[in-house]
């Protein structure tokens, strides 16, 4: 992965694996089971989303098999009862869709996620034409992004940024995504913002900043870098 990835479309999934309303429960089954996927879009006339099928979708069926449910537990349980009889996409899909735009940001689409509860996306254009996809493991991918890569542009974006007059003298490591922050600063009230800056990198798993103060010499001066 080059770059930084910001928004849904630089991770997406653009081959994505639908059915339409009309398409029976085995067939939902087969295409799951072929595919290795726990949720898929349906779709209507030429993409739309106007829902989307998962697993838990299907499993009233089998749930409901072999009883009879009291009158009680099928008010508690109004929706899985109905998908327990049903037999189409349209009867089982949770409907409206929970989707996202390709400009998205990734917090965003995680937000969403761990929000709705839900494992992946569709990913819309604004009139909820079907783009591609979006799962937790593919918000992951920034985490591969390589350890100098993320060195480059911590050392650009941030420390050139906020200590120009002594970016030479600070040091950048990068170890799985940990970056380090070790040296001299004139402003130490910067620390805590440059921290925050590297965490809002992509890929960066932790923060350890040690950043200090310029020494002082014998007389009680601050040393300044040459």
């Amino acid at each position: 992965m080059t770059g930084t990835p910001h928004i849904v479309s630089d991770v997406m999934t653009q081959t994505v694996v639908a059915v339409g309303r009309d398409a029976p429960f085995k067939e939902i089954v087969r295409t799951l089971e072929q595919w290795r996927v726990s949720a898929m879009p349906v779709l209507e006339g030429e993409g739309r989303v106007v829902g989307v099928v998962s697993e838990a979708d299907l499993l009233p069926k089998e749930e409901f098999r072999d009883e009879e449910p009291s009158l009680s537990r099928q008010r508690e349980r109004l929706a899985d009862s109905a998908k327990a009889g049903a037999t189409r996409a349209a009867e089982l899909m949770s409907t409206p869709a929970v989707t996202i735009h390709a400009d998205a940001t990734l917090a965003q689409a995680a937000r969403i996620m761990a929000v709705r509860r839900v494992k992946r996306l569709p990913v819309v254009d604004d009139v909820g034409m079907l783009q591609g996809i979006v799962s937790r493991a593919d918000l992951l991918k920034v985490f591969l992004r390589p350890d100098d890569e993320i060195e480059e542009e911590v050392r650009r974006t941030v420390v050139s940024y906020l200590f120009p007059g002594f970016s030479h003298a600070i040091h950048v490591t990068v170890d799985e995504g940990i970056v380090t922050l070790r040296g001299h600063v004139r402003d130490t009230s910067l620390v805590s913002v440059a921290v925050r800056l590297c965490q809002a990198i992509e890929g960066v798993v932790d923060v350890e900043p040690q950043l200090t103060g310029e020494p002082e010499d014998a007389g009680g001066q601050r040393t300044r870098s040459s």
